[in-house]
């Protein structure tokens, strides 16, 4: 499940609870892409239960690209890293 709210300086920020797979990273994408790289996109996962390998390439991605993973679960932020360093970054 997705909940977008723009705070007061500007950022665009989507909070993302429950689960991120394959099946909605095209909305997620989606959603980017309609925002444009003029504002300051945010992922609050703070909500974050289970994630993907899918879901992880896709943060892994979103963060190379400028975009804040805040919140970000501990085992999610590892996982991120290990895959980075085995090259899928």
């Amino acid at each position: 499940m997705f909940r977008i709210t723009w705070d007061k300086n500007g950022e665009f920020v989507v909070n993302v609870s429950g689960r991120i797979d394959a099946e909605n990273l095209g909305e997620l994408r989606a959603l980017f892409s309609a925002e444009g790289k003029e504002r300051h996109i945010v992922l609050n996962l703070v909500e974050l239960i289970l994630v993907d390998q899918d879901a992880v390439h896709f943060l892994e991605s979103c963060e190379a690209e400028g975009i804040e993973l805040r919140n970000c679960p501990t085992y999610i932020r590892e996982w991120i890293t290990r895959e980075r360093r085995r090259g899928h970054g």
